[in-house]
Order: structure tokens, then C-alpha cells, then sequence
């Protein structure tokens, strides 16, 4: 999708910038416009490798204070999910604060599946039922603190982080004027009176937080072959991990995706395990609405997401009253 916060590079500037990262120049190149906020190309290069170049936006360009410095948490999970076993896009080259870009880029090994989303789009349970398994081998990693470190977002208790990564958010409505279905304060107010059930959340787990179908490839034969797009990660409750392949949706008993995930580790949906999961829709759905300030989506295209992200707001935040 078109926004505001993906930047232009001209072919010599790309071609500068793979001299520089990799030793070797650009011989073709295409622009990935799936995603939302970084721009991404998918680069062959002189010496016959295939790769995709991500870029940080402008620095000069303002942004959601949730979106500081995302390249470099990105960069930390995709080493630390490869390592624990989880499929994903090899990081081949981390840049920050490049001199000349003015800014931060990843250079990733490129992938010959294909999107989920452009594949199996009926949501087989054979792929629904991997993913659960790798997503509980991802809750495996744990960290020290809550939150987002790479932009201060950190609580020492998972509800002093959450509640400072939503409050963040609702903050964030006064940078960017957002049309929400309800009061800022109702929402902090109603969440901040809920927020008692994060307490049963006692390590910081990596949470990749993006896991639609979009993020998922596959290979020819259905299997998936990288969880990719790790930008919107962070440590904290491994049952949030369970909301975006569920999104505008429920999680429900019968998913294969459960069923995977409990293979591989146990998880219980109690009363106050529901009641997080509504939390983090709240979230979410907020993200999705406020995220349009800085990034000035095309109406058009933006009008079906931000409809169901208003509905989906208002029932998590019913859920929770």
C-alpha cells in the first residue's frame, strides 16, 4: 500500500547503498509494495544473489512513538527466532544510522515461496496447525525486560509495559488527530481497569505480533517457509501472538492453530486468558487506526481496513467493560 513513510531511493542511490552493504552492485531491481510503513525491494545483485533491501522511513518524517528505531528490533528478533528454530528470512546485513541513507535498512536473504495470502486463501488446517507450532517455538524465546527496548517502552511487569505501549498510542492522538469510535480516555480508562490479568504474565516472551496471512510464505508444496516482517515485535505475553492470524476474528477451540501450538507447548484459554486477548485486540485495532496520521494511507485504499478495525474496536472494548 502507498504511505507517506516509505522512502524513494533512485537506482544509483540503490545501487550505492548494496556497494556499500554487500560488496557488490545492483543488476536488477523491483519494488515490494505489499507492506505498509518501510519501503522494500527485491534486489538481484551483480554477483548473482537475490536479496530484499528494507529501509527505515525518513528520518526527518515523524512518526507513531511505537515506530522508533522498528528496523532494529526487527533485526534482533529475526536472529533470535532463526536460532530458536523458527523459519524466516536470513538476515544478511543490518545498517544503522548509515551515514550516507541518513537512517536504518536490513538487507534479507530473498525467499522463492509465495505469500499465504496469494496461495492457499481458504486457511488449510495443515499450515494453520505448523504455524501454531511455530509460534510456540517463538514464545521459547524470552528476554529481560517487557516491551519495546529499542524505543523505551519497557515496564518491568508486563502490565506496566502494555499499559505504556497503549497509553502510547492514545498519546499519539493528539500528534495525529484519529477518528475513534470512542473517547481516548474511555479506552485507557476501561483497559487500565482490566489490565489486573496481565499480572499472570511473568516472562518476557518475543512476540511477533504481525502474523497475518501476508507475512506467512510457503513453498510449492504448501509448507511454510518463513514467518517474515518481524518490525512490530516485542517481549512480552506469547498469548498476543495468537491475534493476528485470528484478526477481526475470534480464537476459537476447534482452530488448528491451537492445536499446533499445544503441541509444542501447553496453553489454556481461561476466563483471564479471553480477557487478554481482548486487551490485545484493543491494541491492535488502535494501531491500525492511528497508524494512518503519519503514514496518510490512499482513502480508498485504507476505507475497508479502517471500517473493520472501528467495529473490532468497539466489541474488544465492549468485551472488556
Amino acid at each position: 500500500m502507498e504511505s507517506r513513510t516509505k522512502r524513494r531511493l533512485s537506482p544509483e542511490q540503490l545501487d550505492a547503498l548494496l556497494r556499500r552493504a554487500m560488496g557488490t552492485g545492483v543488476a536488477d531491481a523491483s519494488e515490494l509494495t505489499d507492506g505498509f510503513a518501510n519501503a522494500v525491494w527485491r534486489l538481484r545483485l551483480e554477483d548473482g544473489r537475490e536479496v530484499v533491501l528494507k529501509l527505515s522511513p525518513p528520518p526527518d518524517l515523524d512518526q507513531l512513538t511505537y515506530e522508533r528505531n522498528l528496523l532494529r528490533m526487527e533485526a534482533r528478533a529475526i536472529e533470535l527466532a532463526g536460532a530458536a528454530g523458527v523459519p524466516v528470512a536470513g538476515l544478511l546485513r543490518a545498517g544503522f544510522d548509515d551515514p550516507v541513507l541518513g537512517g536504518d535498512y536490513l538487507v534479507l536473504r530473498a525467499l522463492d515461496g509465495t505469500p499465504w495470502n496469494r496461495t492457499r486463501p481458504d486457511s488449510p488446517d495443515d499450515v494453520r496447525r505448523e504455524l501454531g507450532r511455530h509460534l510456540a517455538t517463538l514464545a521459547s524465546v524470552t528476554g529481560e525486560v517487557f516491551g519495546y527496548p529499542h524505543n523505551g517502552l519497557t515496564g518491568s511487569t508486563w502490565r506496566d509495559a502494555y499499559l505504556r505501549m497503549l497509553g502510547a498510542l492514545l498519546d499519539d492522538t493528539l500528534r495525529y488527530p484519529t477518528p475513534l469510535p470512542l473517547p481516548a480516555e474511555e479506552i485507557r480508562r476501561v483497559a487500565g481497569s482490566a489490565a489486573h490479568v496481565l499480572d499472570e504474565v511473568r516472562t518476557p516472551s518475543l512476540v511477533h505480533f504481525d502474523v497475518w496471512p501476508g507475512n506467512v510464505f510457503l513453498t510449492h508444496d504448501g509448507r511454510i517457509q518463513a514467518i517474515i516482517d518481524h518490525e512490530r515485535a516485542f517481549w512480552g505475553d506469547p498469548l498476543a501472538e495468537l491475534i493476528t492470524p485470528t484478526i477481526f476474528g475470534e480464537v476459537g477451540e476447534n482452530d488448528p492453530l491451537l492445536a499446533g501450538y499445544r503441541e509444542v507447548r501447553p496453553l489454556e484459554l481461561t476466563p483471564a486468558a479471553l480477557t487478554r486477548l481482548d486487551l490485545y485486540r484493543t491494541y491492535l485495532y488502535l494501531i491500525l487506526l492511528v497508524e494512518n496520521g503519519p503514514r496518510q494511507y490512499p482513502e480508498e485504499d485504507y476505507a475497508p481496513l479502517r471500517d473493520l478495525a472501528t467495529t473490532s474496536l468497539v466489541k474488544a472494548v465492549e468485551a472488556l467493560r
